[in-house]
C-alpha cells in the first residue's frame, strides 16, 4: 500500500477520536459502523480485481466478460445494494464514502486526485456517513418503544441458585 493511503479502519478510527471545538467526536458512532458496513458489503461484492492467477481448468478458455457471471448470488446481491446506495446518495458523497470505505484510500490522496481544498474530503466524507447511516436505518441514539422496559415469557425471573431445604 502506497504511503498516501492507509485502510479505511485507520481513517475512520482517527476521525472518530479527533475531536471538534465543542469536544465531541467529529465522526459519531454510527457514522464508524455505517462505513464499516459499506467496507463488509464491498468486500462481501468482490469488486477488487484479482491478483493471483487462477489455474482452474474450467475456466481456460472463456471470454473475459464483466465477471458478473461468475460471481456468487451473495456478490450480485451486495453489488445490487451498492448500486441502490450509490443512487440514493450525491454523487460526491458516494465518490468519497466508497473510495475511504471501499477502497481505503485517504483523504489527503482524494483531495489530491479531486483537486479540491484541504481538509474538504472529511467533511464530505462525515456528510456522506451520516446519509449513508440513515439510509442503514442507523441513529446517534438508540430509539424504541416507549418506555422501553423489557418483557419476556416468563411471569418472573427464576433464581439463579435453587434453594434446598435443609
Amino acid at each position: 500500500m502506497p504511503a498516501t493511503e492507509q485502510s479505511d479502519d485507520a481513517v475512520l478510527a482517527r476521525l472518530a477520536v479527533s475531536k471538534e471545538a465543542d469536544g465531541s467526536p467529529f465522526l459519531a458512532p454510527h457514522h464508524v459502523a455505517a462505513g464499516k458496513r459499506l467496507a463488509q458489503l464491498v468486500e462481501r461484492s468482490r469488486l477488487s480485481p484479482r491478483i493471483t492467477m487462477s489455474y482452474d481448468a474450467s475456466r481456460i478458455g472463456r471470454s473475459g466478460g464483466n465477471g458478473v457471471g461468475d460471481a456468487s448470488d451473495s456478490a450480485a446481491d451486495a453489488r445490487q445494494r451498492l448500486n441502490r446506495m450509490a443512487s440514493l446518495l450525491p454523487t460526491d458523497c458516494w465518490g468519497v464514502v466508497f473510495d475511504v470505505c471501499g477502497l481505503g484510500k485517504g483523504l489527503q490522496l482524494i483531495e489530491t486526485e479531486r483537486r479540491w481544498p484541504r481538509r474538504s474530503a472529511k467533511l464530505v466524507l462525515r456528510i456522506g456517513l451520516e446519509q449513508l447511516a440513515g439510509i442503514m436505518g442507523l441513529s446517534a441514539g438508540a430509539e424504541g418503544p416507549a418506555g422501553g422496559r423489557q418483557t419476556g415469557w416468563l411471569e418472573t425471573r427464576l433464581p439463579l441458585i435453587a434453594e434446598t431445604a435443609p
